[in-house]
């Protein structure tokens, strides 16, 4: 490559963003997530750009096909679901993003509508828009919603039962008190196969309406995810703490009943990989307090162990247990990310 070619080549983020959001049969490209999160560690452009062409060496990733349509405003929801329709979507977005002039304005507009599917190719269009609001990426906004809206997952809307807990974990534990649902066994394919598939049985059509949400279910949340990957260091589990960051940044654009609303779906989505965990139990206080005792690095050398792999749940895993640490002051954010690089004492 000749130097005016590398010179005219974007970042690795920038060009990371151009991509497909999936790849392979609907496995997510966590690249425009990632090469952010691994940015706010500290990570140079050097290590973006050796992740970013390991990555697409190693998974085959390419650019995103052209539009094979255009979405009208008056029937924007047609193709919910239908990845074919990912750049439609995003021209779409990109076009309402102009129309509004801002990018909170478009999430208000389109994202209550989008919440029941929240489950998108496994929470990663989530993802995708916690980060493009934590950039304050205009662009990026309507290239989540849309990767969202191509990717769409519904797990239901509840029977209208009542609540049974106030505890998220709770939840998780009546889920794994259904004889069907915990006898449930799964391949290793795609996540959000395994959560549609646990949401199309019968006995989880009430698990949406089993959470009472109120103004301390948040941290409820992130507590009970912390504990459940503390038990389990489960790949799942990862992606409940990791989610509730991700949610948490999404949430204050909407107004307090579409928050209730998000909440309720989001720990669904979790409720419904709970069964191919294989229902563990999360961990007790007193084995939580053993493990934030345990000596780990600071977070300056776990952020730059994270930078410098190649596994993608190493760096998201890292970023986001960083965040919670310093909004819930929990030692245990770092323990995990530390024992997770190989950097925990025993």
């Amino acid at each position: 490559m000749s130097d005016t070619t590398l010179r005219d080549r974007p970042d690795a983020l920038t060009e990371a963003r151009g991509l497909s959001a999936e790849y392979a049969g609907a496995f997510a490209n966590h690249t425009p997530m990632v090469l952010w999160a691994q940015r706010q560690l500290g990570g140079g452009e050097d290590a973006a750009r050796r992740f970013l062409s390991n990555y697409i060496q190693d998974l085959k990733l390419g650019p995103m096909a052209p539009p094979d349509g255009t979405i009208q405003r008056a029937d924007w929801t047609a193709r919910l679901g239908d990845r074919r329709a990912e750049a439609a979507y995003r021209a779409f977005f990109l076009a309402e993003l102009a129309r509004l002039g801002d990018a909170r304005a478009l999430q208000r507009l389109y994202l209550p509508r989008l919440l029941p599917g929240i489950a998108a190719s496994a929470l990663h269009a989530l993802m995708r828009l916690a980060y493009a609001v934590a950039s304050d990426t205009a662009a990026e906004v309507a290239a989540a919603l849309g990767y969202w809206a191509a990717t769409y997952l519904p797990l239901g809307e509840g029977l209208d039962a009542a609540p049974r807990t106030d505890q998220p974990a709770g939840v998780l534990l009546l889920v794994g008190a259904q004889p069907a649902l915990r006898a449930m066994e799964f391949d290793d394919g795609l996540l959000w196969h395994a959560m549609r598939r646990t949401a199309a049985m019968p006995d989880f059509a009430a698990v949406h309406d089993w959470l009472a949400v109120g103004p301390d279910t948040i941290p409820k949340m992130a507590h009970d995810s912390l504990l459940l990957f503390g038990a389990t260091m489960d790949f799942c589990a990862l992606h409940a703490l990791t989610g509730t960051h991700w949610l948490r940044l999404v949430l204050p654009v909407l107004d307090p009943a579409d928050q209730q609303r998000a909440i309720r779906f989001f720990w669904q989505a979790i409720a419904s990989v709970y069964p191919k965990m294989g229902c563990p139990m999360p961990l007790d206080e007193a084995a939580a307090e053993a493990l934030r005792r345990l000596p780990v690095p600071e977070w300056p050398e776990i952020a730059a162990a994270a930078c410098a792999s190649d596994d993608e749940h190493d760096i998201s895993l890292c970023y986001s247990a960083r965040c919670e640490e310093a909004h819930w002051s929990d030692r245990l954010y770092r323990v995990l990310a530390a024992r997770r690089l190989g950097l925990a004492g025993e």
